[in-house]
């Protein structure tokens, strides 16, 4: 099952989404990932299939300078298991998180 966390406020965002997704472990997933929004209103995106361990390893390599992030845990509806497929969905400044099928995903994607 996906869940999908949010943090805009004083805390380090990162750490407080990280934070809420490790508590969405027991729910079930296959991916996850999170999007950020640095000091310079840069968006950032880092996804992984698998456990939030690797993401969070990933994260690990890099400083990060957040403002804003969301992050969501994936159950795979649409498309196979992959970090393409992970959430969350970027094309250029914007970035979504969903739960659930979306009935009219080929429509949307043409």
């Amino acid at each position: 099952m996906c869940g999908i966390v949010g943090h805009l406020g004083p805390n380090n965002p990162m750490d407080t989404v990280l934070e809420g997704l490790s508590r969405l472990e027991y729910r079930g997933y296959d991916s996850a990932g999170i999007a950020y929004v640095d000091d310079k209103s840069d968006l950032h995106f880092y996804k992984k299939k698998g456990k939030l361990a690797n993401l969070v390893s990933l994260l690990e390599k890099e400083k990060h300078t957040v403002v804003g992030c969301i992050g969501h845990t994936r159950w795979a509806t649409h498309g196979e298991v992959n970090d393409a497929n992970s959430h969350p969905h970027t094309h250029g400044k914007i970035s979504i998180v969903h739960n659930g099928i979306i009935e009219n995903a080929p429509s949307l994607k043409n």
